[in-house]
C-alpha cells in the first residue's frame, strides 16, 4: 500500500516530507496528519479525502502525463482517510506545520498552468499548491513535464532556505537525469533529495518524457526565492525569440 515514505527525520533534515500510497479498487487507506499538513496529489486515478468531517473527490487523472489534476490540503492534527472507487496511486506532500487551516479543494481551474522556457528548454509547470495558489504554513509543491530530449529545472540554481524533494516518473520505462551534488539516473519511483545547494538541470532522455513532483518546505517565511547559478544564468536571454515546444501541453492523446 505505501510505496514511498519520506519523512523529515529519515531524509535528516527538519520539514519535507513525501508519502506515494497505492490503493486497489474499494481500499482505504487512513492515516493522522500529526504535525504536518499535507497536499493530497493524484499521480493515477481518483480519490475521496476524508478529513475533519468533510468529503473532498479528487476527479484525478489516468497518468501524470494526461495533464494536470485537482488535489486537496489537509491540515495538521487531521484525521486523513483516502478511499478509491477503482485502482490508484496518491502523493501526500507534506511539510511541518504549526497554523492550522481548513480542508480545501483546489481544483484545475484555480492552478497557475504554465509553460516555461523555450526550445530545448521548454516544459509545463503545474502550480497548485504554490504560494500564488494556495494559502498553506509551510509546504511549497508543484510537478514539472519535460518532453523527452528536454531540460528542465535549468538554468541550475538553488533556494537554500527551502528542502525539496524531486520525485520522478517516466514515461515508456526509460531513464532520466538528475544533477544535484552528482548526476544521477532515475527512474518511475525515484526521489532525490536536496537539502540546499546548486541543482538541474533535470534531463529527459530522448524518447521519455520526464515528470517530477517538486515538495519544499523551511524555517522561514513561505517563499519560492531562486538564485540561478551565476555561471549559467545568461541561458535565459537565449530563449528570447524561441518557441515553446510544440509537444506541450501535456494532456489526453498526446503521443508519447
Amino acid at each position: 500500500m505505501i510505496r514511498l515514505d519520506v519523512t523529515p527525520e529519515s531524509a535528516g533534515w527538519g520539514y519535507s516530507g513525501l508519502r506515494v500510497v497505492a490503493l486497489a479498487a474499494g481500499e482505504e487507506y487512513s492515516c493522522s496528519t500529526g504535525g504536518d499538513e499535507v497536499v493530497v496529489v493524484p499521480l493515477s486515478g481518483g480519490v475521496a479525502v476524508t478529513a475533519d468531517g468533510e468529503e473532498v473527490l479528487l476527479a484525478g487523472r489516468d497518468s501524470v502525463f494526461d495533464g494536470p489534476t485537482d488535489v486537496a490540503y489537509v491540515p495538521i492534527r487531521a484525521r486523513l482517510t483516502l478511499r478509491s472507487d477503482a485502482d490508484g496511486r496518491f502523493a501526500l506532500a507534506t511539510a511541518r506545520a504549526t497554523r492550522r487551516l481548513p480542508v480545501r479543494h483546489i481544483p484545475v481551474a484555480r492552478q497557475r498552468i504554465e509553460m516555461r522556457g523555450a526550445g530545448t528548454c521548454s516544459r509545463q509547470v503545474n502550480n497548485f499548491a504554490t504560494t500564488d495558489v494556495l494559502d498553506a504554513d509551510r509546504i511549497i509543491a508543484c510537478e514539472v513535464l519535460t518532453p523527452g530530449g528536454n531540460w528542465s529545472s535549468y538554468p541550475p540554481h538553488r533556494h537554500d532556505d527551502l528542502e525539496e524533494i524531486y520525485y520522478f516518473e517516466v514515461a515508456g520505462g526509460g531513464p532520466g537525469y538528475q544533477r544535484a551534488a552528482d548526476v544521477r539516473e532515475v527512474r518511475s519511483g525515484d526521489v532525490v533529495l536536496i537539502p540546499d545547494g546548486w541543482h538541474g538541470p533535470s534531463m529527459a532522455a530522448p524518447g521519455y518524457d520526464l515528470y517530477y513532483l517538486n515538495v519544499m518546505a523551511g524555517p522561514g517565511e513561505r517563499a519560492w526565492v531562486i538564485e540561478d547559478e551565476p555561471e549559467h544564468a545568461w541561458v535565459r536571454d537565449t530563449w528570447t525569440g524561441q518557441q515553446i515546444d510544440p509537444r506541450l501541453p501535456f494532456g489526453k492523446g498526446r503521443n508519447r
